[in-house]
């Protein structure tokens, strides 16, 4: 159902967590990927592991806050592949234990720089080399369909990069080029692990999930790599939920 044999593209943040696993199953997929990172060392990781899976693989250093990173980033990825087909932006980063009237305008910019700027700048620059058609997937959060308390300035970029996604959707139908949103709820990756030691916090969010469990990385992963198959070919300008029931 999520065959991807043949295309190629690259996934941002992929050098843990959400972004690995989703570089990992497209390639597993039968795609080509670019793997890109801040991070240039987790990312030449995360490459090494598709190919020693078999798969092809490309390690990209990138900072999404950075136009000319991103566009040297991106053009680089599509001149390797001779264009591209797929891009699931993941990157981004966290904001958490603040309200609103306890946060510095430089916290608060430096978030919506990253996760929603940085979403902006990577349609811009990805959405001109899509070959004939492709599919771009925002990895959002459900925090961008309901607030999470504490976390005003990630709430609103993340409500922001829902909004960006419908807006290309509309605006790139014509070009055959399809752009969704997948909102994870709390998911197990390495950095919710460290958020949560000593906490109560796994079995707290475990509860009020209808499933009784937190998302895998590989569960996410899964829907971001549907959404950029043929089997998705109708599905434009969605935030689909991969929440375990939380939003319902």
């Amino acid at each position: 159902m999520s065959d991807v044999s043949g295309k190629v593209g690259l996934v941002t943040g992929a050098g843990s967590g959400i972004g690995r696993a989703t570089a990992l199953r497209f390639a597993r997929s039968g795609a080509a990927v670019a793997v890109l990172d801040i991070d240039g060392g987790t990312a030449a990781e995360t490459a090494e592991m598709i190919r020693k899976d078999g798969g092809e693989a490309l390690a990209v250093t990138v900072d999404i806050a950075d136009e000319r990173s991103v566009r040297a980033a991106v053009e680089h990825t599509a001149t390797a592949y001779a264009g591209l087909d797929f891009a699931v932006n993941n990157a981004g980063m966290a904001s958490h234990h603040r309200r609103l009237d306890r946060m510095t305008l430089d916290e608060f910019e430096r978030v919506l720089r990253v996760n929603l700027a940085g979403t902006f700048l990577s349609m811009k620059y990805e959405l001109p080399l899509l070959k004939g058609g492709g599919a771009i997937v925002n990895i959002a959060s459900n925090g961008g369909l309901y607030a999470i308390p504490h976390a005003p300035a990630y709430v609103a970029a993340k409500h922001g990069v829902v909004g960006l996604t419908k807006a290309a959707a509309v605006d790139h139908a014509p070009e055959n080029i399809r752009v969704n949103a997948v909102c994870p709820g709390p998911t197990r990756t390495a950095g919710f692990e460290k958020v949560a030691a000593g906490t109560d916090m796994t079995a707290r969010q475990e509860a009020i999930t209808p499933l009784g469990r937190l998302a895998t990385p590989e569960e996410v992963a899964a829907a971001a790599v549907w959404l950029c198959s043929d089997a998705a070919s109708y599905v434009t300008g969605i935030a689909m939920s991969v929440d375990g029931g939380r939003r319902a």
